[in-house]
């Protein structure tokens, strides 16, 4: 998968379907904010959480958001693949073909533009 123009179409997709459903995005994003701020658990971990579910539910384009979104937070590499090790031995053969793509995308979002 090339993720980055992936990602770009997902993103665009998600816009059109915004204007159309404004005060759900707002919800939506006013939930998001809640859930992701530092408190028990920091930004980072929950990070991580999202990904092992972005990984057993197959979504690809959670696993970019959240990829994402681990490398501006520092995830290291070895952090990621102990992450996706964990959601391999929760989800089985599926999520072990997931917990690949979500490394491709690290590597990925890595990369020096």
């Amino acid at each position: 998968m090339d993720w980055k123009p992936f990602m770009a179409g997902i993103e665009g997709d998600i816009a059109t379907y915004s204007k159309e459903v404004p005060e759900t995005v707002r919800g939506f994003a006013i939930m998001g904010k809640a859930a992701k701020s530092d408190g028990a658990l920091s930004e980072k971990t929950k990070e991580f959480i999202a990904l092992g579910i972005a990984v057993s539910t197959r979504c690809d384009s959670c696993i970019g958001f959240h990829v994402r979104s681990l490398v501006r937070l520092g995830a290291t590499r070895d952090e990621l693949c102990e992450a996706l090790a964990m959601a391999t031995y929760m989800g089985g053969g599926p999520s072990y073909a997931f917990s690949a793509k979500a490394l491709a995308a690290f590597d990925t979002f890595s990369e020096q533009e």
